[in-house]
């Protein structure tokens, strides 16, 4: 009987290269979510030149620039930083719905791994904790989503 094949990403960004696209909206939460993320694909190996850091608005623009970034060919994966607070946003679940609905999209659509790095919460505090607070750091956790899944995508 033939033995079950088994395909798992390594955590090595050697020779791999990364857009992480990022909300200036709430830049207490995304800067240190964003140095979180590029120190983590630099920890694991990628080089200055192998980052791209891609600003724009507000978290509803973020889908449109990831799935371009992913459509240039350029990149093995493309990470999304932003943060919606419930406190700030009256249209909260929509905002949250829209922009992680466009991220599913533009990875399933490309065929390049979308990871997100975003933050909903109810509030700021809440959001601050998420972004090197008591909760960890929501960048560092998906830079490693997203050399994890540049990897296995090179194996299928």
């Amino acid at each position: 009987m033939p033995s079950i094949e088994k395909k798992e990403g390594k955590v090595d960004a050697k020779k791999m290269k990364f857009a992480v696209v990022a909300s200036r909206v709430n830049s207490i939460v995304t800067n240190p979510l964003l140095e979180g993320a590029v120190d983590t694909l630099k920890r694991h190996g990628a080089a200055d030149s192998d980052i791209t850091v891609i600003k724009v608005p507000g978290s509803f623009e973020i889908p449109f620039v990831v799935k371009k970034a992913a459509q240039s060919g350029k990149y093995s994966a493309v990470v999304a930083i932003g943060s919606i607070i419930r406190g700030q946003t009256s249209h909260f679940e929509l905002l949250a719905s829209a922009v992680l609905n466009g991220l599913c999209v533009a990875g399933l659509k490309t065929g390049v791994p979308v990871v997100d790095g975003m933050v909903t919460t109810e509030t700021l505090e809440q959001a601050i904790d998420r972004a090197g607070g008591k909760s960890g750091n929501r960048g560092v956790d998906a830079a490693v989503s997203a050399i994890e899944m540049a990897s296995l995508a090179q194996l299928l």
